[in-house]
């Protein structure tokens, strides 16, 4: 009882202080000298509805992109954790290419990856579709992000206590199968939280790519901005991403709580 009485007092508390807030904006935020032309620039109704379905057709390009590269790097930032976990001498040449692997893809800004394949890659003159900066800018996430990925995985294979490996292997099991039915299962249903927020990220970041030449929702609001002398579009690109990345970051905050419960 007594918790739920405190449960209700805290919402309420949190209900009054942002409403006072949200308020506060509203009531102060007009009363700036420049608000009149920020709004006209920024926040222009009719141009946001002129806009609007060419961005959400741009930004169906941004879906697809990360609908093809979210799979891949998951697989292949899972191969380079498998390779950064090679214990054996023989395996050693894979566990020094994760190493460098890894090294070269999180050091590097993602930009410049996307610069570096999106216009170099092209530029040695391959037919098409080899040239195409939607494959190649693709490409380029994947690599990057692989990297990121394959440390989180690598975090949730080395959280599995080294007893579980051994008494697997006291069984019989080759360290292929310790691999795959022991430490697998339990490390990607640990990591699931932190990998959905990588891909929170590169929804993201599919924007970049329009540096290399594709029309997708970033490019377009540009386009639209030259074409109107406004910055509406760009807003209109923002409630997009929000609308799926807003989402997406409740739907890990719940996974992260209930995985917090289950632990305790």
């Amino acid at each position: 009882m007594l918790e739920a009485r405190q449960r209700r007092r805290g919402i309420a508390v949190a209900a009054l202080s942002t409403a006072l807030t949200v308020a506060a904006l509203i009531i102060l935020i007009p009363l700036a000298p420049g608000w009149e032309k920020v709004r006209k620039s920024f926040f222009d109704g009719e141009i946001l509805i002129k806009t609007f379905p060419r961005l959400v057709e741009a930004f169906l390009i941004d879906i697809a992109v990360f609908a093809w590269c979210a799979p891949l790097i998951a697989i292949w930032g899972l191969v380079i954790a498998l390779c950064r976990d090679a214990r054996s001498p023989s395996l050693y040449p894979l566990r020094l290419f994760a190493i460098i692997y890894n090294d070269l893809f999180r050091g590097v800004p993602i930009i410049l990856v996307i610069y570096l394949l999106g216009f170099g890659i092209p530029g040695l003159g391959l037919p098409r579709p080899w040239n195409s900066p939607y494959i190649w800018g693709s490409v380029a996430l994947i690599l990057s992000y692989s990297a990121y990925v394959a440390e989180v995985y690598r975090s949730g294979i080395e959280s599995v206590h080294e007893s579980q490996r051994a008494a697997a292997k006291s069984l019989g099991l080759s360290h292929a199968d310790v691999m795959r039915f022991v430490v697998l299962p339990q490390a990607i249903r640990r990591v699931i939280p932190a990998s959905m927020n990588n891909l929170i990220s590169l929804q993201k970041d599919v924007a970049l790519i329009s540096f290399v030449g594709p029309v997708e929702v970033l490019r377009q609001a540009g386009i639209e901005k030259s074409l109107l002398a406004n910055f509406t579009p760009y807003v209109g690109a923002a409630i997009l991403f929000l609308a799926v990345t807003v989402p997406a970051t409740r739907a890990v905050d719940r996974m992260m709580t209930r995985q917090k419960l289950q632990r305790s």
